[in-house]
C-alpha cells in the first residue's frame, strides 16, 4: 500500500468532514473535489494491482454513487438535511478497504459481461442505500413530529435539523425517484446474472444466497413501485418496505462478504 493512496484517502475523509459543517457553494465544492479523491482511491484499490473487491470496497462505492446522485440532487433542491447524514458515514466507510482489501476476481473480470454487470450492480447498490438512508431520516422526521411528549422543542438541535428539511411530500417524491431509478438499474443486474450467468461467471444460473437476496430485494422493491402506481402506497408502508429491500439487499453481497471476510478469514 503506497503512501499516497493513504493521503488521498485522508485527503477525502477531511473534505467529506469540512463539506457536512459548511454549506452553499463551498460545500458542494469540496464535495465535489472529495468525489474524485474517493473514485480515485477506488480505482487503485480495485484495479491497481488487478482486480481487487470484497465487502468493504462495495460499501465505500456505494456510498460514493450515493453521494453523486445527492450531490446532483442538492443542485435543484435543498438537501443539506440529507448531506448531513450521509457524509460522515462516507467518510468513515471510504477509509475500510485500507484494513479490508478483499479478494483478487483478475480471472472472473476477464469474462465478457462480468464488468458491466459488476458497475450496474454498484449502481444499484449506491442509489438504493440513498434510498435507504433517506428512509431513516422520514421515520426520525415522522416520529419526532407525529410521537408523543409534546413534540419536537424548536430552539433544540435537532427542532433546528428538522426545519432544515423540505416538507414531508418532497421527501417522499425523492426517495421514490431514488427508489425507481435504483431498481431500474437492479433489473438490469437481476437479468444479466440470470440469463447471461454463463459470460458474467462462467457457469450456469445456481440459486445460491447471493442470488436469492438479491431476487427478494427486487422484488420488494418491484412490489413498493406497483403499490405506490396502483394504490398510492405511502407513509410507514414505503419506509417499511425501502428499508426491508435494502436489508436483503445487503444481505445478498456485503453481508456474505462481511462473514466470509472478517469473521472467518476467507478472502
Amino acid at each position: 500500500m503506497s503512501i499516497l493512496l493513504v493521503i488521498v484517502h485522508l485527503l477525502a475523509v477531511l473534505l467529506y468532514l469540512a463539506a457536512w459543517r459548511a454549506d452553499g457553494r463551498r460545500a458542494d465544492f469540496m464535495v465535489a473535489v472529495g468525489l474524485v479523491l474517493h473514485a480515485w482511491t477506488l480505482w487503485e484499490e480495485v484495479l491497481g494491482s488487478g482486480w481487487r473487491l470484497g465487502f468493504a470496497s462495495v460499501l465505500s462505492a456505494t456510498l460514493w454513487i450515493g453521494i453523486v446522485v445527492l450531490w446532483l440532487e442538492g443542485l435543484t433542491m435543498r438537501v443539506r438535511a440529507l448531506r448531513t447524514l450521509i457524509l460522515p458515514v462516507a467518510a468513515f466507510v471510504s477509509l475500510l478497504p485500507l484494513f479490508f482489501p478483499g479478494a483478487d476476481i483478475s480471472a472472473q473480470a476477464a469474462r465478457p459481461l462480468f464488468v458491466p454487470h459488476l458497475l450496474v450492480g454498484m449502481l444499484a447498490y449506491g442509489v438504493l442505500a440513498l434510498a435507504a438512508l433517506h428512509a431513516l431520516l422520514m421515520v426520525a422526521t415522522e416520529r419526532a413530529l407525529h410521537g408523543g411528549g409534546g413534540g419536537v422543542v424548536p430552539d433544540s438541535s435537532f427542532g433546528r435539523f428538522l426545519e432544515s428539511l423540505p416538507p414531508l411530500l418532497t421527501l417522499e417524491r425523492i426517495l421514490f425517484r431514488f427508489i425507481a431509478v435504483g431498481f431500474a438499474f437492479l433489473t438490469l443486474t437481476a437479468l444479466s446474472g440470470v440469463l447471461f450467468s454463463e459470460e458474467v461467471f462462467g457457469r450456469p444460473f445456481v440459486a445460491d444466497h447471493k442470488s436469492v437476496f438479491s431476487l427478494i430485494a427486487w422484488f420488494v422493491f418491484g412490489v413498493l413501485l406497483v403499490g405506490r402506481r396502483l394504490w398510492g402506497w405511502r407513509g410507514r408502508t414505503a419506509l417499511r418496505l425501502t428499508l426491508g429491500g435494502f436489508a436483503f439487499l445487503l444481505l445478498a453481497y456485503v453481508g456474505s462478504r462481511f462473514v466470509l471476510e472478517v469473521i472467518f478469514g476467507r478472502y
